[in-house]
């Protein structure tokens, strides 16, 4: 698998309290991220793939990788419909 990686020119950022906000640049629309959607944002670094994401996650949260697989896999799904990630 390759790398997830975030498509940097096509998005805006900003921290708001414990909320991520992010801005897709073509059109406007935002995007709040909190609590493990703002952890997969977060363990999103070019490196890793998306089941060392998972992996990350699972061992963040203390939780079994095959409970946060489908989760984390339908996420990082609409981050890439969205244009905001690759890989």
């Amino acid at each position: 698998m390759s790398a997830v990686s975030k498509n940097t020119g096509n998005f805006v950022e900003t921290e708001v309290d414990d909320e991520l906000i992010l801005m897709r640049i073509s059109d406007g629309d935002f995007f709040s991220l909190e609590g493990t959607a703002r952890a997969v944002w977060a363990a999103i670094d070019g490196v890793r793939d998306r089941s060392q994401i998972v992996g990350f996650l699972a061992a963040e949260f203390e939780a079994p990788a095959e409970a946060i697989a489908p989760d984390a896999h339908a996420f990082l799904d609409e981050l890439a419909a969205a244009g905001l990630v690759s890989g």
